[in-house]
C-alpha cells in the first residue's frame, strides 16, 4: 500500500514536469538560474496550509519557512538563520508571519497535558496568552477564543521579527516591512491583520534597538 502511494507521487511529478514544459519550454532552465523572491513566508507546518498555493505564487517567488504554530523564537537557530539569509542575502522586502485558524499547535498549548519535547516550544504560545489573558478570558466561546489567540500569536511573532537586528538594519536601508496574516481553513480566505510595523518598531525601540 505504501509503495503504491509512493509510486503515485513520482507519477504526479512526471505529469507536473510535462504540464510545466508544455506551457513554458524553458521553465526548468529558468528555475535553475537562481531565486529572487520578494517574500519570506513564516508559516505553520500544518499539512492543510501550503504557502505558494494559498498565495497564488510560483516556485522562486517566495522563500518559505514552516514550523509548529508559525513561531519566531530568538534562540531557534533554524528560524533565525532563515530570516538572516532571506533578509541579508536574498534581499526580500516583505516578511510574512501567517497563522491559521484551527491550529493544532495553538490548541495544544492551552491544554494541561504533558507533551514532552513539545512543552518548551508550546510554552511560547502560553506566553502570548499570558500577555493578552484579559482580552482572551472575556471571550466565552472556546472556538472564537482559539481563533483570537491564533491572531494574537501572529501579532507577537511579528513583534519578535521586528526585534531582530537584521530586520531593523534592513528597514533603515531599504524600508522592508513585516506583515501578519491568518489563513481561514474553513473558507480558504487569507486575512491581513494589518500589523502596524512602524508603530510597533517605534514602541519597542527604547528596549530592542540594535545598530
Amino acid at each position: 500500500m505504501a509503495s503504491h502511494y509512493l509510486d503515485k507521487i513520482f507519477d504526479n511529478n512526471k505529469n507536473w514536469i510535462e504540464d510545466k514544459l508544455s506551457l513554458q519550454p524553458n521553465y526548468f532552465n529558468d528555475l535553475g538560474k537562481g531565486q529572487k523572491p520578494e517574500f519570506l513566508y513564516i508559516g505553520c507546518s500544518d499539512s492543510r496550509v501550503t504557502a505558494e498555493e494559498l498565495m497564488g505564487l510560483n516556485p522562486g517567488e517566495v522563500f518559505v519557512h514552516r514550523n509548529i504554530a508559525n513561531m519566531v523564537i530568538n534562540i531557534d537557530l533554524n528560524t533565525m538563520s532563515v530570516v538572516e539569509y532571506a533578509v541579508e542575502h536574498l534581499k526580500v522586502n516583505h516578511l510574512v508571519v501567517c497563522g491559521h485558524y484551527a491550529c493544532g499547535g495553538v490548541m495544544a498549548a492551552m491544554q494541561s497535558a504533558d507533551l514532552g519535547i513539545l512543552n518548551p516550544w508550546l510554552r511560547c504560545i502560553r506566553d502570548v496568552y499570558r500577555l493578552h489573558k484579559d482580552e482572551l478570558n472575556d471571550i466565552e466561546n472556546e472556538e472564537k477564543k482559539y481563533d483570537r489567540l491564533v491572531e494574537l500569536n501572529v501579532q507577537e511573532q511579528c513583534v519578535n521579527l521586528i526585534k531582530t537586528a537584521v530586520v531593523q538594519k534592513a528597514y533603515r536601508q531599504r524600508e522592508l516591512t513585516v506583515h501578519g496574516w491568518v489563513f481561514d481553513v474553513h473558507s480558504g480566505k487569507l486575512i491581513d491583520l494589518n500589523i502596524d510595523f512602524e508603530g510597533i518598531l517605534k514602541e519597542i525601540m527604547e528596549i530592542y534597538h540594535l545598530d
